[in-house]
């Protein structure tokens, strides 16, 4: 749900610097989640993703948007929200993944988007579960297919 990550990425700072197409971007054996998500969907496991982006977007997720191809490639489902049309939505106050509609694992940042010292938090409180749960699908439901979102 924020606009940069990890700016210090040495990934996304060759990115800036015009490096794009890196073969090693697409290589699921030197991008570990692309190996992680080729694993779980062989497995069976459905894996969606929703960014909730402002626009114009930053350069940032002009980034996350150019390394998103494999990831649809290896089996993850992506779709991307304009801000603009969350104003409706009631969403927790940080990033989440929800696992199996039973658990959720929060993300934190600082404020300049690296990871926070203590940066997981885990909870299987069914009530926070739930406020994931409706939240995501919210998203999901208003979102974009990766497929036809352009970047503003």
């Amino acid at each position: 749900m924020r606009d940069a990550y990890m700016r210090s990425d040495p990934r996304f700072i060759a990115w800036q610097n015009g490096v794009r197409d890196d073969p090693a971007d697409r290589d699921p054996e030197r991008r570990p989640w692309l190996r992680l998500i080729a694993d779980v969907v062989a497995q069976g496991v459905e894996v969606h993703r929703a960014r909730i982006v402002s626009e114009p977007v930053s350069d940032y997720i002009r980034f996350e948007h150019h390394l998103t191809d494999p990831n649809v490639h290896v089996g993850e489902h992506v779709r991307w929200l304009p801000r603009r049309r969350a104003s409706g939505l009631t969403l927790p106050g940080n990033d989440f993944w929800l696992f199996d509609d039973s658990s959720v694992v929060f993300h934190h940042f600082t404020g300049e988007g690296e990871l926070a010292p203590e940066d997981e938090e885990f909870t299987e409180d069914p009530a926070v579960v739930k406020l994931c749960a409706d939240a995501f699908e919210a998203v999901w439901a208003l979102a974009v297919p990766h497929s036809d979102y352009r970047p503003a």
